[in-house]
């Protein structure tokens, strides 16, 4: 009985669909590509539409950051392409999303989940790196290319490397300029310090990839409209315009293309519903817990819950593997007040998720958490439905400016980077190129 609804997942258009407008206008006349057209395609194994492709990962990038005049320096790159929304991954957390665009492969593929229990050593697990595929920066290396990752974390050791000329990791830590600095040296022919040890690439990387964090943290801390909002929007901006010009200025401008990007959305709550969920679990015969990550249920704990945006329900003791179980608990959950959605085990693979989340997954209205109310009184959160959707800009060498992006997917990006670099995608990639945002060789 398990209940999905769309209470609340409506995204006001806002500035985004204005900003879109015109460039929608301008790309009408372009059609998607079939949905058949699966990762690389035929455009794998072609010249290159790029020498070198710069993705810029922004943590946090909610599509409505983009209100009013925010951005100049992104809007100015998007003339030599287009903005779109592209949709993430459930759940909708940091490593999981980052994983889906590194490798082009959905969760139930790449096998990183976030906030969920694990069976085999009886804990709850929080966030972790776990990767069962390649990543782009793997596949570029084996196609002889480099790759410069400014703690673009997700392909630490999956690629890149502490001290790897030819697929160097930094972490230079701090603020978004600190790790702009390390590609705008590498751009300029610098050595970076990586681990401590000063690293000379041979030259300038094929894929350069600079993490940014700083939306997702503010977001976190004060709530999606926190009041350092716009000031933060404003510096991650200006490094996006330090970037551009470094490549202006290492002459590779007019042969590069641009990729930013975010992993998810934010959103809000300032109310909890902990002791309500549990109680209502228990009227249904379930002794249920909510766990942080490293904890372990109690003897007589029939439910466990691992809170990451959404819940997580897995059945421990005596209720492993009992589908009444689920199904009690399913039904009362689903008619409590604040609940969008709790996604049986066939919703979940309808949904491309790992199969490491449980029997259930809960999902609170907008405004509110699983757990409890923030001690503050606002707070930031994503990991739900409604968070999934991010900016997509493509911009620069091989993109076809004004033609937006049709639909596009976090599984699509690691396929079109490739594509125009004219490399075969990641062995496990299920998205596609975004042929129609792309020039025709």
């Amino acid at each position: 009985m398990s209940r999905f609804t769309t209470r609340g997942r409506t995204r006001a258009a806002g500035a985004f669909g204005l900003l879109a407008t015109a460039t929608l206008a301008a790309g009408a006349a372009v059609g998607a590509a079939p949905a058949a057209a699966m990762a690389g395609g035929d455009e794998a194994g072609r010249p290159p539409l790029a020498d070198h492709v710069v993705l810029i990962a922004l943590d946090g990038f909610d599509p409505d950051y983009l209100a009013g005049d925010a951005m100049p320096n992104l809007r100015a790159l998007a003339t030599r392409g287009a903005i779109s929304e592209s949709t993430g991954v459930m759940t909708s957390i940091t490593n999981p999303s980052w994983s889906s665009i590194a490798t082009g492969a959905w969760p139930e593929t790449h096998d990183n989940a976030a906030y969920f229990y694990d069976p085999a050593t009886g804990v709850a697990v929080g966030q972790q790196r776990d990767l069962a595929v390649p990543t782009i920066a793997e596949s570029i290396r084996e196609q002889g290319g480099t790759v410069l990752s400014s703690q673009w974390f997700i392909v630490q050791n999956h690629g890149t490397a502490f001290g790897d000329p030819e697929g160097l990791y930094t972490q230079p830590g701090g603020d978004c300029a600190r790790r702009t600095d390390d590609a705008v040296a590498v751009l300029e022919g610098r050595p970076v310090m990586s681990a401590g040890v000063p690293v000379q690439m041979p030259g300038i990387p094929d894929l350069i990839a600079v993490y940014c964090d700083r939306l997702d943290a503010l977001g976190h801390a004060d709530g999606k409209d926190a009041p350092g909002m716009p000031e933060a929007i404003a510096e991650v901006d200006a490094q996006i315009g330090r970037l551009v010009q470094a490549t202006k200025d290492a002459g590779i401008f007019g042969r590069t293309a641009f990729v930013v990007t975010g992993d998810h959305g934010m959103e809000t709550f300032t109310q909890g519903m902990r002791d309500d969920l549990l109680s209502t679990i228990s009227d249904a015969g379930y002794q249920a817990e909510l766990l942080t990550a490293g904890q372990s249920p109690r003897p007589e704990t029939d439910a466990v819950i691992v809170v990451g945006g959404v819940g997580s329900l897995h059945l421990v003791g005596e209720a492993v593997g009992d589908p009444s179980a689920a199904a009690a608990i399913d039904a009362a959950v689903s008619a409590m007040p604040h609940i969008s959605a709790v996604y049986d085990e066939v919703e979940q693979r309808a949904l491309h998720m790992s199969a490491k989340y449980g029997e259930l997954v809960i999902e609170p209205d907008e405004g509110w958490s699983l757990g409890a109310a923030p001690s503050d009184g606002v707070s930031g959160v994503h990991g739900v439905s409604r968070t999934m959707q991010t900016v997509l800009v493509l911009a620069g060498s091989g993109v076809r400016p004004h033609h937006v992006a049709q639909a596009p997917r976090h599984v699509d990006i690691a396929p079109t980077i490739s594509a125009l670099l004219g490399m075969e995608a990641p062995a496990a990639a299920e998205g596609r190129v975004l042929t129609e945002a792309i020039r025709r060789r």
